[in-house]
């Protein structure tokens, strides 16, 4: 669930760049960008770490 959240505000993000580089219609503004580009870093770490904590119970059980 995280990791594909992650992937959808990513894809917020490429498509903010995308029509700022190619349209100069980018929709986002410099801190927008900023706090869009970190939400989805967060949500990838929250979903790496829920993964690795999933394998360590699989494992040690």
């Amino acid at each position: 669930m995280f990791l594909a959240a992650s992937a959808l505000v990513f894809a917020v993000y490429f498509a903010n760049v995308a029509l700022g580089a190619f349209a100069n219609s980018a929709f986002l503004g410099d801190v927008g960008e900023m706090l869009v580009l970190f939400a989805a870093s967060i949500l990838f770490v929250v979903a790496i770490l829920k993964k690795e904590a999933a394998r360590d119970a699989k494992s040690d059980g």
